[in-house]
């Protein structure tokens, strides 16, 4: 079961990070252009939140099951003293939690907004802000090194 959620983790936050580019970048654009908001940006933007919120429900469900939980009870407050079970059981899930709220807030506040401008910017700044943040806490190494494992490649 582990591994399962695991790779759906490592996949799904790929696509988070594709349609998170697709709606900051759109949202620059029609702020620049002075264009619309329109369904299309709507879809965009959703599609940006929903991700984003699946990816939190799995990244949950991984986090629970991990072996990485476990070590709580093993090492208790000493996990802070481990960098790498510091990154997996802290920094990396409070990150994203930010992250998600940075994104869900983006959200709330567009939806309160009558310009289109408005609308763009608050989708570009908030969803960029919690783009940056799941970008800086990526494990990088670790996350491309599975992505390239899982597709026969190796290095």
């Amino acid at each position: 079961m582990y591994a399962v959620v695991k790779i759906v983790h490592s996949f799904w936050a790929l696509l988070v990070l594709i349609i998170l580019l697709l709606a900051v970048f759109n949202s620059i654009r029609g702020k620049v252009s002075e264009k619309a908001f329109d369904t299309l940006d709507l879809r965009i933007s959703l599609f940006g939140l929903i991700f984003s919120h699946i990816q939190l429900l799995i990244g949950l469900i991984l986090y629970f099951i991990s072996p990485w939980f476990k070590k709580w009870s093993s090492l208790g407050i000493g996990v802070i003293k481990n960098d790498e079970s510091r990154l997996y059981l802290i920094e990396h899930p409070l990150t994203n939690l930010l992250a998600i709220f940075l994104i869900r807030m983006g959200w709330s506040l567009h939806k309160r907004q009558t310009k289109s401008s408005k609308k763009f910017l608050r989708i570009a700044f908030f969803y960029g802000l919690g783009l940056f943040l799941l970008l800086i806490i990526l494990p990088w190494n670790t996350w491309l090194q599975k992505y390239i494992t899982y597709n026969g490649l190796s290095f």
